[in-house]
């Protein structure tokens, strides 16, 4: 059974992402989306809200998408889930020599058993990012384009949330 772990902050999950856990869903039997505690980001939403938020979207596939937190190494992640995929979205030429760099030191750190698979967004995801829906969260823009319509009023509360603590 091949297990693919997706991992990132997903601060919150957009359409892009979501994209991504389908198409990988084509490659993997069971893909774990791993929500990353990253302390050098600073998030809107904690750990469980982004863990809560992905589950909303997923359960539709059952037990072939599993959502997990975690801290630390991704490598040592994917060895105590058994895992054997790291997947990664690209949206531009920028991420792909990005994420390079990390798929070489996974595979190195893992010791050849870990590969790193490539997922082009769709090409009307590809300027999505979860920092441009908090942007755009917090002008007050249209959301239906960048996430779930079930996580709409999440994001919108969550960015009244900001303006009223100024």
């Amino acid at each position: 059974m091949k297990i693919g772990v997706y991992a990132g902050s997903f601060d919150p999950i957009t359409k892009g992402h979501f994209d991504v856990i389908k198409k990988s869903l084509r490659i993997a039997d069971k893909v774990i989306v791993a929500v990353i505690n990253n302390s050098n980001k600073k998030c809107w939403f904690s750990l469980e809200e982004r863990k809560s938020m992905i589950k909303m979207l997923v359960d539709q596939f059952g037990d072939k998408v599993e959502v997990k937190c975690f801290n630390g190494l991704l490598i040592d992640f994917m060895k105590e889930n058994n895992a054997d995929i790291i997947i990664r979205g690209l949206r531009a030429v920028s991420d792909f020599e990005y994420e390079l760099g990390y798929a070489f030191v996974n595979h190195d750190l893992s010791m050849g058993e870990v590969e790193t698979i490539f997922i082009p967004a769709a090409r009307e995801y590809m300027y999505l990012s979860s920092s441009g829906v908090r942007e755009a969260a917090s002008a007050g823009a249209r959301l239906d384009i960048f996430v779930d319509d079930k996580l709409i009023d999440i994001v919108k509360k969550k960015a009244d949330s900001f303006k009223i603590k100024g």
